[in-house]
């Protein structure tokens, strides 16, 4: 029988990644257990969809299938530096990456237990973006302005607040929208899967460890999902969705040091869902008068349900829009200048007719589709002018 260090490296991958959904795929129900044990369960309430307590520390599981092979596994094969791809061993490339990852799926697990305050859950996230930020090469240290625009070098403070904001929005991003079974799981799979297409075949610098590292997530994630999804056993909790948001973040801004405008959409694009429900929901609550950070139950997915589907249906409904994102950000990547920009601009318009006929920005609020109707209804207009008139 072969030795498995014999064979060619894609075989030996393909292993490693089915004994990481493997591991996950065992933990996930052992989780369920302890979960109960250790008080780290979601009771209903008037913003839970849940109607019984659930236990909600699913994400430890993801976090050590993922940190197992990334840490002990994978460096006995990937091997040592090559200059042309990456400057350093795959585990001194890695274990930042595992250690501030830890500490935000810490900060989420202890949350998921005893309900943390916001600034204790903001004060475990900014020490493991710090930990990203002096331990690894994963900075904003640019932004190439679209279409035709200037890059901008960015000196070393503005760097280091561009860094920390960016990977705080994309872990709070993926951790709100964690609202229906398997939704932010999925989310994330679909996410991550189109950022390694990206990473192995459209950028300019290539680093192997990127794509390896990210299916490594994926088939974490492929393993503890059969258990999350509706009718889920277990959540993520903010254990996992703290941990996958803050993954997301920080494996994408990878590829932002291609300094083009192609890499800095991408990953805007490749997450449109949570970013979209974010930014929606921190407008309408200004709108409303509200705190941009006080809870609601008008995120997408609470539209969606109100609009009559079920859970099941919502969730399928928002895996498509995630798949059109990623669809789109794989499309600008060989796209030329001048496809690129009507792409990206009919799809805002797209994005935008559908965040009005959802009404995720509340129901009166449709500025797009009034002025089709002011275009092309008469009555409309009629009535339009009748109440300029008052």
């Amino acid at each position: 029988m072969q030795n498995i260090t014999e064979m060619p490296f894609t075989v030996k991958y393909i292993i490693i990644l089915l004994v990481t959904a493997i591991i996950a795929l065992i933990l996930t129900p052992i989780m369920v257990v302890v979960s109960r044990k250790i008080g780290a369960v979601d009771n209903p309430n008037a913003r839970r969809i849940n109607t019984k307590p659930m236990p909600s520390a699913g994400g430890v599981a993801i976090f050590v299938a993922f940190s197992v092979i990334t840490l002990f596994v994978l460096p006995r094969f990937v091997g040592l530096a090559n200059s042309k791809l990456v400057d350093a061993t795959y585990f001194r490339y890695i274990w930042p990456f595992v250690l501030g990852g830890g500490i935000v799926a810490l900060t989420g697990f202890i949350d998921d237990i005893v309900e943390l305050g916001a600034k204790a859950k903001l004060f475990g996230q900014i020490l493991g973006a710090c930990v990203i930020w002096f331990f690894t090469h994963s900075h904003l240290d640019n932004f190439k302005v679209p279409f035709g625009g200037p890059l901008l070098e960015f000196p070393t403070w503005l760097s280091f607040l561009a860094t920390i904001f960016w990977i705080l929005a994309i872990t709070n991003a993926v951790n709100l929208i964690d609202g229906l079974d398997g939704l932010a799981s999925g989310v994330s799979i679909i996410s991550l899967t189109t950022m390694g297409l990206v990473a192995y075949f459209f950028l300019k610098t290539p680093n192997v460890y990127l794509p390896i590292t990210i299916f490594v997530l994926v088939f974490a994630i492929a393993g503890f999902f059969p258990f999350n999804f509706n009718p889920a056993l277990i959540y993520l909790g903010d254990t996992g969705a703290l941990f996958l948001g803050f993954m997301i973040a920080v494996l994408s801004l990878q590829g932002l040091k291609n300094a083009t405008a192609v890499a800095v959409l991408t990953p805007m694009i490749i997450l449109g869902v949570p970013l979209t429900d974010t930014v929606v929901a921190m407008i309408r609550r200004k709108l409303n008068g509200g705190s941009m950070v006080q809870a609601d139950k008008m995120h997408l997915h609470h539209r969606l349900l109100n609009l009559g589907l079920t859970q099941h249906a919502a969730v399928l409904v928002i895996y498509g829009i995630a798949s059109i994102f990623s669809f789109v950000a794989l499309i600008l990547n060989v796209s030329s200048r001048w496809g690129g920009t009507f792409l990206i601009f009919f799809s805002l318009i797209g994005l935008e007719v559908l965040i009005e006929l959802i009404g995720v920005l509340g129901e009166d609020r449709t500025p797009l589709l009034n002025l089709v109707k002011l275009v092309g209804n008469a009555e409309y207009r009629q009535e339009v002018k009748k109440k300029n008139k008052k």
